[in-house]
């Protein structure tokens, strides 16, 4: 089911941009399964840290290198002890698991989703 019809401004006010992910590592007090990102946005916006429940697919040690798209302009969240800053996208499995969108080619860190 659809949701309501935005409008294209609607739309320009979530900024979405493409990061690469500097650290991982297990968030074990959280209350569901996830880890703390360090994820560099490039110069403009600088490395932000997101909360994200990726376990089902990932690894803490394969997320660094890995390009990933995040919502930067939400205001920050507490998460636990952890301060999220950005909010990480993707999309559940057919088991409900989240799994990463990102672009399918290199882009540069900071590049915003248009």
């Amino acid at each position: 089911m659809a949701t309501d019809t935005i409008t294209i401004d609607d739309f320009l006010k979530v900024d979405i941009r493409i990061g690469t992910v500097t650290a991982a590592e297990p968030f074990p007090e959280a209350r569901k399964p996830a880890y703390k990102l360090w994820i560099d946005f490039g110069p403009e916006i600088g490395e932000k840290k997101a909360s994200a429940q990726v376990t089902v697919h990932y690894k803490p040690e394969d997320l660094v290198g890995r390009q990933v798209a995040a919502v930067v302009n939400f205001p920050p969240r507490q998460v636990g002890p952890f301060m999220s800053e950005v909010l990480t996208l993707g999309f559940a499995d057919e088991n409900g698991a989240v799994v990463f969108i990102n672009a399918d080619q290199p882009v540069p860190n900071g590049s915003r989703l248009h």
